[in-house]
């Protein structure tokens, strides 16, 4: 018997056990080793605040369905592959992968919707291989220039993996902003050169900013915090004619925004950033091979299991939904163990 995770309703979630299943052809047999819970998306789902009307995914076939409860949901597993269905080379049995597949310990796949992890690369950094491919769709669509003054709103997993990425570029400054003291923390430990509760961030507009705030406007800002009121923040951070790049999901939460004031002074640009798809200013030159091997790249460079702060067995996940839901400031990135 296999253990998958069920969305029952906003909420609740159960382990339910359920027959192995079997590789039809041209498919595989994959065991689940790790799966990683998304603090965004999955919250979203878990807390009822996924918008009606669209597919949770629609570009990943295991998700192309629309929200109904009960549902299974997850979006990055590691495993390895212990049966072949007909047609399938030996020299995949034993194979370490990664898939967006929901959580579940036994799971079919046709072999070319895996990735298989590469050599010197541990299955906990491989986990992250969604998240990272995200980041680096954020940090490709804002286009950073060298010397800019940047801040990143929002240090989860994905704006500390965004994080890590903007260390690499020569910016004049990299300053992030959470609410949460360990979120913070890591994302001065990755490189950042400051990082700000949310409230100090009213300081950079004083003629006098303390010396912990904002020293300018910025040039570039990444909204990366899921939360939609954070959004007229990011506006008031950037510079005249700066850019502000939304990577945040709100789902159906709403707030209003503040689009009558230093917005339209100011001239500022809004860029929605989503990793779905390639824009078409790349997508002469990179296709979604190119990205998930420099995806493997940056993993391997920035090893970002050192961000995982809770294992939890997959029998316990309630609890481990119950923390992300109650406790977020004790969380980075929590995983299931198999």
């Amino acid at each position: 018997m296999r253990k998958s995770l069920y969305h029952l309703s906003p909420g609740v979630v159960e382990i339910q056990a359920e027959p192995v299943p079997t590789p039809g052809p041209g498919q595989v047999l994959v065991q689940t080793y790790l799966s990683a819970i998304s603090p965004g998306t999955e919250m979203l789902l878990y807390r009822g605040q996924f918008p009606e009307g669209i597919a949770l995914d629609e570009n990943i076939p295991s998700l192309s369905g629309g929200v109904k409860y009960p549902l299974m949901y997850g979006y990055a597993q590691v495993g390895k592959i212990r049966q072949l269905g007909s047609g399938v080379q030996e020299e995949w049995l034993g194979t370490c992968v990664f898939a967006f597949n929901p959580h579940t310990s036994y799971f079919v796949s046709e072999i070319e919707n895996l990735r298989i992890i590469p050599d010197g690369l541990s299955l906990e950094d491989a986990l992250f291989f969604a998240n990272m491919e995200t980041a680096a769709s954020f940090v490709m669509d804002a286009v950073p220039v060298i010397g800019e003054r940047v801040v990143v709103f929002g240090q989860g997993i994905v704006g500390l993996l965004t994080t890590a990425l903007l260390v690499e570029f020569p910016l004049e400054s990299l300053v992030t902003v959470d609410q949460f003291e360990l979120r913070r923390q890591a994302s001065l430990e990755i490189g950042a050169d400051i990082s700000l509760q949310s409230g100090d961030v009213k300081e950079t507009t004083q003629s006098d900013p303390g010396e912990n705030s904002l020293q300018h406007r910025a040039d570039l800002v990444f909204e990366l915090s899921g939360s939609p009121d954070v959004l007229n923040q990011a506006i008031q951070t950037a510079t005249y004619e700066g850019r502000i790049l939304v990577g945040s999901w709100y789902g159906s939460k709403k707030s209003q925004i503040n689009l009558g004031g230093w917005f339209h002074r100011g001239r500022l640009s809004l860029v929605s950033s989503q990793v779905s798809r390639i824009t078409s200013s790349y997508s002469g030159r990179w296709d979604k091979g190119r990205r998930y091997d420099l995806t493997w790249d940056l993993l391997k460079r920035v090893k970002p299991a050192r961000l995982i702060t809770q294992k939890i067995p997959i029998d316990d996940a309630a609890q481990a939904f119950d923390l992300l839901d109650k406790n977020p400031g004790e969380t980075i990135q929590v995983i299931l163990e198999y």
